[in-house]
């Protein structure tokens, strides 16, 4: 690799930069083993322990993978891929339209899925994480990790891992958005009813209500992030009794 000297303060977002050029470029390809720390230490005239908060960084990007005992490897094509679409998706409403137009092919078909697959500990595990969504949403918070937990739980039911992959990436990307989107006013309370329907017909083990369940629960949030357009979390009002709490 040509590599050249670091300079700039944050040492390990400049590493982090030049290896991730060379993933995208093709330049690294998949499955190829990294240089060690300690050569990629002297290539860049840095210390070990900024290659090492690179490498960290570089991994939870989806970039590439530590394999314990065995080296730094550059990830598959589908994770660089990937990887390289969730660092475009903020802000962009041509991506965040493909993000939704993937998610209503993908989605409802997980539901369907889960419908016929779920086991019955799955199903317990959902009610609970739709009972703390409920709890969130009544003490004023928008509810958005009981929302991501809830997308995950139903992926997994599928136990397809290129599904659950998929899945994740993309609503992983869409989080911020999603955040901002679920503070809008009543936002987080028709995510909730659109979660309890998608439950609902899964406890039924009815695939078509299922898959008919999450797609309007998809466009009802393609509604509000794309279309109407993001929405700032209001400011924390102080409830009567003294302290804060987070509008919904």
């Amino acid at each position: 690799m040509a590599l050249r000297v670091i300079k700039r303060k944050r040492i390990h977002e400049d590493i982090v930069e030049q290896i991730r050029r060379h993933v995208v470029d093709g330049r690294l390809q998949p499955g190829e083993r990294l240089p060690s720390e300690r050569i990629l230490s002297a290539r860049f005239q840095v210390s070990r322990p900024s290659v090492r908060e690179a490498i960290r960084a570089l991994e939870s990007m989806g970039l590439v993978q530590i394999r314990s005992g065995n080296g730094t490897y550059v990830a598959s094509d589908l994770d660089v891929f990937l990887s390289t679409w969730r660092s475009a998706t903020p802000g962009k409403k041509d991506t965040l339209r493909n993000a939704f137009e993937t998610r209503k092919i993908i989605e409802p078909e997980i539901a369907a899925l889960a419908a016929s697959r779920a086991t019955a500990i799955e199903i317990r595990q959902m009610e609970a994480v739709l009972a703390e969504q409920a709890r969130m949403i009544e003490r004023g918070h928008a509810g958005v990790e009981s929302d991501t937990v809830f997308h995950a739980l139903l992926a997994a039911t599928t136990n397809n891992h290129l599904l659950l992959k998929l899945n994740e990436f993309i609503v992983d990307a869409l989080r911020e958005t999603r955040e901002r989107s679920l503070h809008a006013p009543g936002r987080a309370a028709r995510s909730l009813a659109g979660h309890r329907a998608i439950l609902d017909a899964v406890r039924s083990r009815d695939a078509s209500r299922a898959r008919t369940a999450m797609l309007r629960h998809l466009r009802a949030i393609e509604r509000n992030v794309v279309i109407v357009g993001p929405v700032r979390a209001r400011r924390p009002v102080a409830p009567r009794g003294g302290g804060t709490k987070r509008a919904a």
